[in-house]
């Protein structure tokens, strides 16, 4: 064993070697150590002697396996070998590594594998720099010894000077001939007249190469012997430089291979998303989307999707979509900046705290803040300037674009924000506004909605790293106006018919003019237009005023020399803006026009029932033609958005499709038998139509219903009180329960007088939905599928219904949850903090477990019933 003095910096420890100690003084407690090596062997020679001195001075070892090379250590006395798998991604890792650093405690030393087979994993060295970054105070501040291994050849200048900067001692071992050189270049806090020179190793003795002709000949030989082996380029780099060499090349094998290579790290780690990927990208669109990509990383599920459902149609329909789909206009940020935002805003200690269980919430309000407060990266900005340049002055939109977004079971509907930009300004303030976009997304993934998202779905212990997709909004301008003509949500799976004789299969739109954010979103007062793609002229209206009632009147737009994202009344716009394609996505109110010109009104009242756009008939079949495509190519139903252009008239509409998810559905797949006619005094409810779910049989074990009259009559705080109240007892329902809720209006609702606040997190659990018409309050249920809301309804397996009471074929029969439940006080399911008596009495619970109540229903025949029928 060899022994060193305490140098005045604390504690010594041996190297293991004699003449090393002599060179670099010993090592301190807190030292990391990157030996850059050409060959792994000569890491090996130095970590044996390293380990035998610490184990001899009663030292734990812990060997860090996670490389592809052959293990430096076997496990024995004093060395404990803990395999780490780097596969799962950068988060994962790290967060693995850290609490194994957390679990050893102070005083552990540590050998590392070879940081450069991280790229065989993460692809990229500029996580391995920020991996280190990480980990390496945080074994500073416990008082160990860390060994770690790098060959420099495989990584960029700016990866090995990030972990030059954090590493408090580097040496550099090469071979020129037989001769075996080692030379620091950094020892923390020591230095000697030679400490730095290179140092031949005789006889185990390191001797300092002291005259210059000597060390210009050895630096000579190390150079033609590296022959400049190649650029210091990031890996990722390398691997799309090589990716060029093969693009465009037929039935290259080695480009396959490295196609695949590229969709494991570029597009998913999902099985089936990498199926329908592999079968649609080919490496030139994979190289096209590295072109448009700021970062590394995956470009997250939204961008994929959309990228996907573009290969997939232009594949399969090539003559059609050439001229009937606009291009894309998108840049990607890739994953690997969010990470890499994180560590250097020196959050990451804060992320471990995030991911136990009792911080997943708990830790996210100040997380959120300091993410709000963040800088980026010195060499992300002039990537975001170069985006800016791009796009120049037309509007753009930040889009979350999160791993695990829009997959199979997952697709994070409205959880994570949009930032729309109007991209006014010089440049500086057009880039300060894209960092503040970029920032609210990161945030955003920490919402309260988001994270009770993850966790309901077992997802909590994923990694789910934020990528985002900046596009082009797609429009034209208007004056100081920006908008599309129209936008459109496209399910393939029609699961919400409404009349008999609809085909499911055929697919259904929810249609609007301007932005899209009116067709994903639930509307409050305004409707967008639902069309039956097998009968796209048939309405769920009894009448031509009903039609009109229950349409569009408000638009979304861009007011690019004000506040951005506006909401603008369909007859203040069309006054302001007479260029609008009003005529071909609507029809004039000839009564309504009238009694405006008796006010003294000139305009004309417009009406969004976007007859003369589906009348023409080239919008429904391409929309059709759309969806039954992706629906084919995914094996699977598909929810997407897309956008509309107008052209000349009679010209055929140009699509952008912005959009593409598998479509969550429930129940679909086995029929029901109802009674033909049910006794219906065993009926809590009925209805033809208004129900959406597929195919339902479910046994009820419990109902909360909030009472419509008591609600109405309290004050605005009171309501949201009781939609608190709403939420802890649908949480603290027991897991197996189906838990039914129903209640006037709108659940979700953003406006209390329209229904019940609840947050989507807060009734998570429940299995039925109910919304009942209280037409004398104005609370109506609001039909909205495709909306954000009512995909969290789909995917997460809740059935809705919407009753009309004293409509013919809806039935709504409070008295039956007297006749066949148990009413439970809500003082026994709530412990403490109860609320006011005015609150209690607007919310009943009802017990059924003893004999359940039963939702039956038929999406064929479209009728639903629910009690004992």
């Amino acid at each position: 064993m060899a022994h060193v003095t305490d140098g005045g910096y604390g504690p010594a420890v041996s190297t293991g070697i004699a003449g090393l100690d002599r060179v670099l003084d010993g090592l301190r407690i807190g030292d990391n150590v990157v030996w850059r090596v050409t060959d792994l062997d000569d890491y090996r020679r130095f970590v044996t002697p390293f380990v035998a001195s610490a184990t001899d001075a009663g030292r734990q070892i812990i060997y860090l396996r996670f490389g592809q090379h052959p293990p430096l250590l076997a496990a024995g006395p004093g060395v404990r070998v803990i395999e780490v798998d780097a596969r799962d991604g950068f988060e994962s890792f790290t967060a693995r590594i850290w609490e194994l650093v957390e679990t050893w405690g102070r005083g552990a030393f540590y050998v590392c594998d070879c940081l450069s087979d991280l790229l065989n994993a993460w692809a990229t060295d500029t996580m391995v720099g920020y991996f280190f970054r990480v980990i390496c105070p945080f074994l500073y501040e416990l008082d160990t010894v860390a060994w770690f291994a790098l060959l420099p050849q495989r990584h960029s200048r700016r990866t090995l000077d990030r972990i030059r900067a954090t590493t408090q001692v580097m040496i550099d071992v090469y071979r020129a001939e037989d001769d075996m050189q080692v030379q620091p270049v950094k020892v923390w806090q020591r230095q000697s007249p030679t400490m730095f020179l290179p140092h031949r190793y005789r006889d185990g003795e390191f001797i300092p190469v002291t005259d210059s002709s000597s060390a210009t000949r050895l630096q000579a030989a190390i150079e033609q012997q590296a022959h400049a082996s190649q650029q210091l380029l990031d890996g990722w780099d390398r691997l799309f430089l090589e990716a060029e060499e093969h693009a465009g090349r037929a039935d290259d094998e080695n480009g396959h291979a490295l196609a695949q290579r590229i969709l494991r790290v570029l597009i998913s780690r999902d099985p089936r998303i990498l199926d329908v990927a592999q079968a649609y990208l080919s490496l030139d669109d994979l190289t096209a989307i590295h072109s448009r990509t700021i970062g590394s990383g995956f470009i997250g599920g939204k961008a994929v999707g959309m990228l996907l459902a573009r290969a997939i149609l232009m594949r399969d329909e090539p003559d059609t979509w050439h001229s009937a789909l606009d291009p894309h206009d998108s840049m990607f940020l890739a994953s690997d900046v969010w990470y890499a935002f994180l560590v250097h805003n020196g959050l990451w200690p804060s992320v471990m705290k995030h991911r136990t269980r009792e911080g997943f919430f708990d830790e996210a309000p100040a997380l959120r803040e300091a993410i709000l407060a963040g800088e980026f990266p010195p060499e992300v900005r002039p990537e975001l300037a170069r985006t800016l340049d791009h796009f120049g002055q037309y509007p753009i939109l930040v889009r979350s674009s999160s791993l695990l977004e829009d997959g199979f079971g997952n697709a994070f509907a409205g959880k994570y924000e949009s930032v729309f930009l109007v991209n006014q300004g010089d440049p500086e303030q057009r880039l300060t506004a894209l960092e503040n976009a970029i920032r609210q997304v990161y945030a955003s993934t920490l919402g309260n909605d988001a994270l009770s998202y993850r966790r309901s779905r077992g997802l909590e212990e994923q990694e789910e790293p934020m990528a985002l997709l900046i596009q082009r909004v797609n429009g034209r301008f208007h004056d100081h106006w920006y908008l599309p003509d129209a936008a459109a949500v496209g399910v393939s799976r029609n699961t919400f018919v409404w009349a008999p004789g609809m085909d499911p299969g055929a697919g259904m739109l929810r249609l609007v003019m301007g932005l899209g954010t009116r067709a994903v979103d639930r509307i409050e007062g305004d409707h967008a237009l639902v069309v039956a793609l097998d009968q796209p002229l048939k309405q769920p209206f009894r009448s031509l005023e009903e039609n009109y009632r229950f349409s569009q009147h408000l638009v979304d737009t861009l007011d690019v020399t004000g506040p951005g994202l506006t909401t603008t009344d369909l007859t203040t716009l069309a006054r302001e803006t007479p260029d609008l394609p009003l005529s071909r996505l609507g029809e004039v109110d000839r009564a309504a026009s009238e009694r405006a010109r008796e006010l003294g009104l000139d305009h004309p009242v417009w009406r969004l029932t976007f007859r003369p756009l589906i009348r023409q008939g080239e919008f429904i079949r391409l929309a059709g033609d759309m969806l039954s495509t992706l629906e084919a190519a995914y094996n699977h139903p598909v929810d997407v958005e897309f956008t509309v252009h107008l052209g000349q008239e009679g010209e055929c509409p140009r699509l952008n499709l912005v959009q593409c998810r598998p479509l969550a559905t429930i129940g679909d797949a086995t029929a029901v038998s109802l009674p033909e006619q049910p006794d219906p005094r065993r009926l809590l409810m009925a209805t033809r139509g208004h129900f959406m779910g597929g195919n339902i049989n479910l046994p009820i074990h419990r109902i909360i219903q909030v009472n419509a009259a008591a609600y109405s009559a309290l004050d605005v705080h009171s309501k949201y009180q009781v939609a608190t109240l709403v939420g802890r007892l649908a949480r603290q329902t027991p897991e197996r329960f189906n838990l039914m809720l129903a209640g006037p209006g709108r659940w979700g609702t953003s406006s209390p007088e329209l229904g019940v606040p609840v947050g989507f997190a807060d009734i998570s659990q429940v299995s039925v939905l109910v919304e009942i018409a209280d037409m004398g309050n104005g609370m109506v249920p609001d039909l909205s599928y495709g909306s954000h809301f009512f995909q969290d309804l789909v995917e997460t397996g809740i059935a809705y219904v919407a009753l009309f009471p004293g409509e013919r074929d809806s039935l709504w029969n409070p008295h039956g949850l007297e006749q066949h439940t148990d009413r439970r006080n809500i003082d026994c399911l709530l412990e403490n903090d109860l609320p006011a008596d005015a609150i209690q009495d607007c919310v009943e619970v009802r017990e059924c477990e003893a004999s359940p109540l039963r939702i039956l229903a038929d999406v064929t025949r479209q009728r639903l019933l629910g009690g004992h029928p």
